[in-house]
Formats: C-alpha cells, structure tokens, sequence
C-alpha cells in the first residue's frame, strides 16, 4: 500500500465529519438563498438552520462573504460536471458547434442566476483561476475542433468575454436587454468567430 507524504504547503486532508458539516451548512446556505434571496441570508442564520452554532459557520467560512464564495464553488463544480460529463449538448456527445453553443447559453443563464450570489461573495466570488483556466480551456477544445485557426487562446478570449458577470450586468440590469438577444447575439458572434476560420 502506497504511503501519501503530505507536501509543506498541502493543505490538511479535511476529515470526514468536517466535510459533512461543511457539506450541510452550504445545503442549508443554498436552501435560504432559494426561498428569501441572498440579501436575508445571515452567519446567524444558517447557523440556526444547520442546526449549529454561529462560530461553526464562522470557523468553516471566516465570512458571510466567504460562505457565498464557497456557495458559488459549489455550483461551479456543478456546471464544470455538467461540461465534462453531463448530458449532450452541453455535456459529450453532440457536435462541437452544437455544445459551443450550448456552453455559451448555459454560461450566460448561470451568471445571470448567480448574479446577487457573485456580489454577496465581493472578493471570495470573483472567478478563481482554475474556473477561467476551465471556462478558456474548453472553448480553446471546442474551436481546435471546429477546425479555427489563428490565435485560438485570443478567440477563446474574445468568445468568452461577453458571458461575464460584468458585460451581463451592463446589459441585463442597466439596458435591459433581454437574455434571449444576448444568446442570440453570443451565437452570431460564435458562427462569425467559426465561418471565418
């Protein structure tokens, strides 16, 4: 059996009953951000609804700042799975131009969903580097795929930039644009990107 020497700076292992507890405060998080929105979820809480003490929650995510950092994570996990192994289009299995496409419009609905979940989360809920390293990956794949030649990593960029967080904003909160113009106008810039390849 193989001996595992933990690395200086590897973080600890986390034990099984801490992943547990760490798993149900973030359930019972996502439970009061899905029936009173973000702005009523407090420490207090979703301590009183973990069935914990405030300081656990305290001690799990230093801040009502990072426990909306840890809620976004989680959800992000989520999709990542979703691409990699979910259901067609999105997920294997379908063309290539048929899951840019659908990546492109399920990354747009998910922001947009997370949208007061991303600003509760300030500095915990901006987008670590393995979630864009992830996000540009995939793109790059699915454009290598499609045959596009040129700066493919600059492209990746360039495809990715409107499903952010701030461009939707913009778009969404301040012009209203509708979410079905947006998608439309991600797959005409999409096919644009492609056609000229």
């Amino acid at each position: 059996m193989p001996i595992h020497l933990q690395l200086a700076d590897e973080p600890a292992p986390e034990r099984a009953d801490a992943a547990r507890n760490r798993e149900a405060l973030l359930a019972a998080a996502q439970r009061m951000v899905d029936h009173c929105g973000v702005e009523h979820v407090t420490m207090d809480a979703v301590a009183h609804e973990a069935g914990v003490g405030k300081g656990t929650v305290f001690r799990r995510f230093d801040s009502r700042e990072g426990l909306m950092g840890a809620l976004l994570n989680r959800s992000e996990t989520a999709w990542q799975a979703g691409v990699l192994s979910g259901p067609p289009p999105l997920g294997p299995g379908a063309p290539p131009m048929e899951r840019l496409l659908a990546f492109g419009h399920s990354r747009v609905e998910l922001n947009i969903t997370h949208a007061h979940l991303i600003r509760a989360a300030g500095a915990a809920g901006s987008r670590a580097y393995a979630a864009v390293s992830f996000t540009a990956m995939h793109v790059r794949h699915l454009l290598d795929q499609l045959g596009v030649r040129g700066d493919i990593a600059m492209l990746a960029t360039a495809l990715i930039a409107p499903l952010e967080m701030t461009i939707l904003t913009q778009q969404t909160e301040i012009e209203h644009v509708p979410v079905e113009r947006i998608q439309a106008g991600w797959d005409d810039l999409v096919r644009r990107v492609v056609g000229h390849a």
